[in-house]
């Protein structure tokens, strides 16, 4: 991959690109490990062969059409305990960076906590493992996976990039902008600037405020998404009651 020269304070200026690895996450995790990752780094390959998704799902990229990265930061300001606040700000991001591609585009949504949707079809996912020290996140390794012109899925829930625009893109360019955004949403979380970060996340949610079906604990309900505290857990309102669900505790139908 030709240079990415992002215009950035940190995010990507240590950049490593590999042919081939199994998980970028697993690179940029023992990287970190071994303190030879500084804040920002990118870890950038061009097929990744075991690539993780959300639930322990594997992430599905053809070689060469795709952008998969991490990035390794060290957000010590933020504490544990509101640590999906860092999940919000990169699903923004990327938010942020396919709106530019896009243009205007209400069907552009965040499905919680961090899936990257277009309609009802996955554009991209976001994998984030924070490493925790006492009472503070040691570093945050953030993996991205996008698709980009790969026209062709395993499953039909799935889209790309370049599916939806007819257009086919070069990946380094791309790349560099899309660490852009994500250092003003991480710089904007690092100010403080929660509130903002909150509300904006709620305008870009999937099926907010709509009446869907859902199945939790093996069972059907319907009910509206209307917020995410700040754990993460989604808010459903089901008929006059508002139960809050993990990760792993609903199933969108």
């Amino acid at each position: 991959m030709e240079a990415l020269s992002p215009q950035t304070l940190f995010t990507g200026q240590q950049l490593i690109w590999l042919t081939e690895c199994p998980s970028t996450n697993t690179e940029a995790q023992l990287l970190a490990g071994q303190n030879r990752a500084t804040d920002g780094c990118c870890v950038i390959t061009d097929k990744q062969t075991a690539g993780r998704g959300q639930r322990g799902n594997q992430w599905e990229a053809a070689p060469g059409e795709n952008l998969t990265l991490s990035v390794v930061w060290r957000p010590t300001f933020l504490p544990p305990a509101d640590q999906f606040l860092l999940s919000q700000a990169v699903a923004l991001a990327v938010h942020d960076w396919l709106s530019a591609l896009l243009g205007p585009a209400p069907a552009l949504r965040v499905k919680w906590p961090n899936d990257i949707f277009y309609g009802s079809q996955k554009l991209g996912g976001i994998l984030i493992e924070n490493t925790l020290s006492g009472a503070k996140i040691q570093h945050s390794i953030v993996g991205i996976g996008l698709n980009i012109n790969q026209q062709q899925f395993g499953v039909p829930t799935a889209t790309s990039l370049g599916q939806l625009t007819g257009r086919a893109y070069p990946l380094a360019p791309l790349a560099g902008r899309l660490l852009e955004s994500l250092e003003r949403r991480y710089l904007q979380l690092r100010a403080g600037r929660v509130g903002e970060l909150r509300a904006a996340y709620l305008q870009v949610l999937y099926r907010f405020e709509e009446e869907h079906a859902y199945e939790a604990a093996g069972r059907p309900l319907r009910g509206r998404i209307v917020g995410v505290d700040a754990t993460g857990r989604l808010a459903l309102a089901v008929g006059r009651q508002i139960q809050h669900f993990d990760l792993k505790e609903i199933r969108y139908l």
